[in-house]
């Protein structure tokens, strides 16, 4: 089983297909990635897995990330907060702790996602085998690997970026209409918005169609101080 996973209001989104065309999708608590991990041959997550402890600099993925989705996409890689401000209780003290180890701030953006790093955080450093299994990824980089090289030319918040995202999945994906519109049909949007789910669809296509021959931002990751790699994980149609 191949699976992709984007964080959403309702815990996470998560799609899996099978070897041949079988597909589902549900959605997990914010403590339930654990489960699906460890019946999958593989886990892509959007979220951000290998995080710095401290220094002025970011990690080397989301740095080559937002360059290559440059100048329209790049906005939506922004850097993952230090290990140590995943502690804060509140966003004032995060906003403290970030810019104390790291001499940056912390977008609210990166603060609203801060308990699920932490739950993918928590989880990789208490069982090391699904180090191998849930690994990190990134939708827009996907997209345009998926995409002969090219970026997203829409938001994918509006109905043309999702027309254009559906597009490049088809390719890959035949049921990719029935399980968008399924998805779209079951799930309330105070749960999961529409980009949520292409989000976790792309992440399973590249997932499947990887297969292991997958590609990563940078290409030679480095790891933090737990040992986990700070990567991207993408696939390039051959």
């Amino acid at each position: 089983m191949y699976v992709g996973i984007d964080g959403c209001r309702g815990g996470w989104f998560c799609v899996e297909l099978g070897r041949r065309d079988a597909w589902a999708f549900s959605i997990l608590p914010v403590d339930g990635v654990a489960t699906v991990a460890r019946s999958a041959k593989v886990v892509l997550i959007d979220i951000p897995i290998g995080l710095l402890d401290a220094g002025p600099d970011e990690r080397t993925c989301d740095r080559e990330a937002r360059r290559l989705l440059a100048p329209k996409r790049g906005s939506s890689i922004f850097p993952a907060p230090a290990r140590m401000t995943l502690r804060a209780h509140t966003y004032p003290q995060a906003l403290a702790i970030n810019r104390r180890v790291t001499a940056r701030g912390l977008s609210r953006q990166s603060w609203a996602i801060a308990p699920k790093i932490k739950a993918i955080d928590d989880l990789l450093k208490t069982d090391a085998r699904l180090r191998a299994v849930l690994r990190e990824c990134h939708p827009e980089i996907c997209f345009r690997a998926l995409n002969g090289g090219k970026s997203m030319r829409h938001n994918k918040k509006t109905a043309a970026g999702r027309r254009e995202r559906l597009v490049i999945l088809r390719r890959f994906l035949p049921a990719a209409d029935e399980l968008y519109e399924k998805a779209r049909e079951s799930c309330r949007r105070q749960q999961v918005a529409l980009d949520d789910i292409i989000d976790a669809m792309v992440a399973a296509v590249t997932a499947k169609q990887g297969d292991g021959n997958y590609r990563t931002l940078p290409a030679r990751p480095a790891h933090d101080a737990t040992g986990l790699a700070m990567e991207m994980v993408f696939w390039v149609p051959s």
